[in-house]
């Protein structure tokens, strides 16, 4: 009697283990295989050392932003500061890009997807973990702000075939500074931007991944629509590499001004007539 019990309860736990494991299996099967290593794709648009934010235009004033007249004169000082030596407002002290500007892929990213939970693994001037809740959850009352804000997410079958395809985003929750690419083009002071994406496989090359990316700010006259496209490496295994810009940084922030470190260790201005930082708790000969 105890051996037939014995049994039984067995035979009810493996089954139940079997139907949990193959319900498992079928909720994995409902999302996209996005698993690899994924590389910003070529524009073939000249003029593009570093990515600019619209891949598709031309950088710096190419990009046509859609900015108010006051961060038009913002923007436009921010280059003439680079013009003259100076950082501009993308700075030099290594600190994370944040949204949007970290979306650009300056380095290989991937791209874990859990059912409640898409990672995104970005590494440009540091390795950084970008989280996506998709696990239903609403806007908090209070949220601790941050470079990349708060993302929600939600997860969505285009063609009815009963697996999802489509990833969309919401993103708000900032701090600043950010910037939207390298040439500093500016978003509003206030942090109040709300970044929408819509991100998914392209129906004809599987290894080509589309991000429609739509900024609503403050600093803008209309919301700014861009596409970005990234291309999955083909290689099954590939080298993933963690970079720290803060190895061989010349750049030094002292109060409000960048200054240079020469290859004496000296410090040294970072553009013409600029003046030497304040020394008042320093001992003066």
């Amino acid at each position: 009697m105890f051996g037939r019990m014995t049994i039984g309860a067995i035979s009810l736990a493996t089954a139940l283990f079997t139907a949990g494991l193959a319900s498992a299996l079928d909720d994995a099967q409902k999302y996209p295989e996005w698993r690899g290593q994924w590389n910003r794709a070529p524009t073939g648009v000249a003029g593009q050392p570093q990515p600019p934010f619209d891949p598709s235009k031309p950088g710096m004033l190419g990009q046509q932003a859609p900015f108010t007249p006051e961060y038009q004169a913002i923007y436009e000082a921010n280059l003439a500061d680079q013009a003259a030596g100076g950082p501009g407002l993308n700075g030099a002290s290594c600190r994370a890009h944040g949204m949007p500007m970290m979306m650009n892929v300056l380095a290989p990213m991937e791209v874990i997807v859990e059912p409640e939970l898409t990672y995104m693994l970005l590494n440009d001037v540091v390795p950084y973990v970008r989280r996506v809740y998709t696990d239903g959850r609403d806007w908090p009352p209070n949220h601790e702000p941050g470079l990349h804000g708060l993302a929600l997410g939600r997860w969505i079958d285009t063609d009815g075939d009963g697996r999802y395809d489509t990833l969309e985003i919401e993103t708000r929750g900032f701090t600043g500074p950010r910037v939207y690419d390298d040439s500093g083009l500016p978003l509003h002071r206030d942090n109040q931007s709300v970044i929408k994406e819509r991100l998914y496989l392209d129906p004809a090359d599987r290894n080509l991944m589309h991000n429609e990316i739509t900024v609503i700010d403050n600093a803008l006259t209309r919301p700014w629509s861009v596409m970005k496209n990234y291309r999955r490496n083909p290689n099954a295994r590939p080298v993933v590499l963690d970079t720290d810009c803060q190895e061989g940084q010349v750049w030094m922030q002292i109060g409000s001004e960048y200054y240079y470190r020469s290859a004496d260790g000296m410090l040294m201005p970072s553009k013409k007539g600029q003046t030497a930082p304040d020394l008042r708790y320093f001992q003066q000969k």
